[in-house]
């Protein structure tokens, strides 16, 4: 028999045929392990995002806490007038943002009350200068301290509302 290109050919296409795609095996194999490292990788993502979330807690916390300072040394400069009760802390959160008149031009002190990360609300536990530094309940004279109201525990161990 002669040799011929075409009839050489044609045994060699119908292979490549057959090595195209994957067999049934090879796809359960492959979604196995996909499904196997997607397991693994979503405690990861979890403890991502709550360090994300802890990082935005501490600097918020820090934010509120020194605005407070800011307003409280102003006040003890007196750039504007407080209760004598305050002991020159401000009333409230609220006061922060809406700031003071200081010679005819407003002074504030935070832009907005930022959202707690690990509640999802814009509410926080307060304490005033009465209160005792653990108390989770807020005398209401003035804004001394301010926490999370969060009940849940950090990746250190410790408990948000004692940041």
């Amino acid at each position: 028999m002669p040799f011929n290109s075409t009839n050489s050919e044609k045994p060699r296409a119908s292979a490549d045929i057959r090595q195209q795609g994957l067999t049934f095996v090879e796809l359960i194999v492959t979604v196995a392990i996909l499904s196997i490292l997607a397991m693994a990788a979503l405690p990861v993502a979890r403890f991502q995002v709550k360090r994300q979330n802890e990082r935005e807690l501490r600097r918020d916390l820090w934010m509120m806490r020194d605005a407070i300072d800011k307003y409280k040394d102003a006040a003890d400069r007196g750039a504007f007038q407080t209760k004598v009760e305050s002991q020159n802390y401000p009333p409230d959160l609220q006061t922060l943002v809406t700031g003071v008149d200081v010679q005819g031009k407003k002074l504030k002190f935070l832009r907005r009350i930022p959202v707690d990360p690990m509640t999802g609300k814009a509410e926080w536990g307060m304490r005033s200068m009465q209160d005792d530094p653990d108390s989770n309940s807020y005398g209401g004279q003035s804004v001394f301290d301010v926490y999370s109201k969060s009940l849940s525990t950090a990746l250190d161990g410790t408990k948000y509302s004692t940041w």
